[in-house]
């Protein structure tokens, strides 16, 4: 299993399969290949539900995003 954190204050955002993790991977932008952390704003979670992702990681994002226009996020395996 994988963990999400909100890259800015630390926080857990909750734990996501393999499959969640690689649609990060396959379709947000990375700036190497060791890379773990993703920009995220409300049009990326309209882009993933547009593209049928899994709604429950749609759900685990929109609340963490919360009220912000967008933020960073980190992944790590357990």
């Amino acid at each position: 299993m994988t963990q999400l954190y909100d890259a800015e204050s630390g926080k857990l955002i909750g734990t996501i399969g393999v499959a969640e993790l690689q649609l990060l991977i396959d379709q947000l932008e990375e700036e190497s290949l060791e890379d773990q952390d993703y920009y995220i704003d409300r049009a990326t979670l309209a882009w993933f539900e547009e593209k049928g992702a899994d709604s429950a990681l749609i759900t685990l994002l929109r609340e963490a995003l919360g009220d912000r226009q967008g933020m960073e996020i980190r992944w790590e395996k357990d």
